[in-house]
């Protein structure tokens, strides 16, 4: 490219400055365009495992002394909601191995979520003493793959 003479070379000097701005605007506007769609795949791949590991709800009843159901099976990894009721007085459900423990009073349920991280067969007790046959009042948690 030929550089004028004369006055025209400020003209030229300015058209090229422009050109050069209008050139680095769509740089930018490119990787902006680049980085955005780049994040809006993050959040979908991101819904998407969110909605593979949705929580597992279940749903508990104690009463003097027994829990309804008295088995659960429950998948390693998936988050776990667990809903106790109550039908007569307080009670608790505890499970030491993934630190839970809810309480429901009668006509009030309570819920607790927790992830298992562990296979196996697992026994989930009475927290809150709730008369003579409080000591046998327990649940068993299978934990599968």
């Amino acid at each position: 490219m030929q550089i004028p003479a004369g006055p025209s070379f400020v003209h030229w000097h300015a058209c090229m400055a422009h050109s050069n701005i209008e050139e680095n605007f769509m740089k930018k506007k490119c990787i902006l365009l680049v980085c955005g769609f780049g994040l809006w795949m993050g959040a979908v791949s991101g819904t998407r495992l969110l909605a593979q590991a949705s929580p597992q709800r279940i749903e508990i009843t104690a009463k003097r002394f027994a829990y309804t159901p008295g088995e659960i099976t429950v998948k390693r990894g998936q988050p776990v909601i667990l809903v106790l009721k109550s039908g007569d007085v307080t009670h608790g459900l505890r499970i030491r191995e993934w630190n839970v423990n809810v309480k429901a009073k009668a006509g009030n349920p309570a819920q607790v979520e927790f992830t298992p991280d562990k296979e196996g067969d697992f026994i989930g007790h009475c927290s809150v003493f709730c008369g003579s046959g409080h000591g046998e009042m327990i649940i068993k948690i299978h934990v599968v793959a």
